[in-house]
């Protein structure tokens, strides 16, 4: 999916919403358990029932592999799902990859051709040839982990370096890199205060924002630094939405969930 493409979903659904599909079997609900494929009944449920308010899904690809062939059999089968069914819909592989040049590249093969995602998320630590592989596919997005959302970000990613906080010299360094046009950041909505200093050196990237919700970020703040002409956010809920309630009604709850959150996002768009 193109950056236009992406911004024509987003003016279409008034909505800038991304759903975190991290899937822990200890927390969905208990009568799907019965099924062959858990994981899968439960994305698949939460899919279907919010994809006209959400331009994009984010897995979290640790809660998959930890149930080994299995879960990732479920997250093959969920994006597959979305490819097929929702083809408007944005993936992000949130796999936080990131190593020397031949294993990068094999990492961008099995997430961009195999699984087919639109984009993975990245960790910047090794430099230039350790992202370049991944932004050699040029038909998919490289999300930069820029300024994260934890407690121990604070432990390197704003620490001075030649006096300029590292996040920063990340950003301005990446913008130096072979198809740095396809990359967009992570930026924690924890972190509402900096916006006005990342949308200096990247006014026009997307920022993938999580935190929102569970985390403690807020979304006004978030939005009154962080917007650009094109929107220029994508808004991550997890753990708010997906898991809103454990009865059988699960999916109708996130769905309900995901409408408050859409509708602020339609009331800001609105206002820009």
């Amino acid at each position: 999916m193109t950056t236009q493409e992406l911004v024509s979903q987003i003016k279409k659904k008034k909505s800038f919403l991304c759903i975190g599909l991290d899937v822990d079997l200890e927390k969905i609900p208990q009568h799907l358990l019965e099924k062959e494929d858990p994981i899968f009944e439960f994305n698949k449920a939460i899919i279907d029932a919010t994809n006209h308010l959400a331009v994009a899904y984010k897995p979290n690809t640790a809660f998959y592999e930890a149930y080994g062939i299995k879960g990732w059999q479920a997250l093959q089968k969920t994006v597959d799902y979305l490819n097929k069914n929702y083809p408007e819909i944005y993936t992000i592989a949130d796999a936080k990859r990131g190593d020397i040049g031949n294993t990068s590249t094999r990492y961008a093969k099995a997430f961009f051709e195999d699984l087919n995602f639109d984009s993975i998320t990245v960790a910047p630590y090794m430099g230039k040839d350790s992202v370049e592989p991944f932004l050699a596919f040029s038909e998919k997005h490289t999300i930069l982990l820029a300024l994260t959302s934890n407690e121990g970000a604070f432990d390197f990613q704003t620490k001075k370096v030649n006096e300029q906080e590292l996040y920063k010299t990340v950003l301005e360094t990446s913008k130096t890199w072979k198809n740095s046009e396809n990359l967009m950041y992570v930026v924690g909505a924890t972190k509402a205060e900096f916006f006005t200093e990342i949308r200096k050196i990247v006014p026009k990237s997307f920022l993938l924002v999580p935190g929102v919700g569970a985390q403690g970020g807020n979304l006004q703040e978030v939005c009154k630094y962080g917007l650009n002409e094109n929107i220029g956010l994508l808004i991550n809920s997890a753990r708010g939405i997906i898991y809103a309630s454990a009865e059988e009604n699960f999916a109708e709850t996130a769905a309900e969930k995901a409408v408050e959150l859409q509708q602020q996002m339609e009331t800001i768009i609105a206002e820009m």
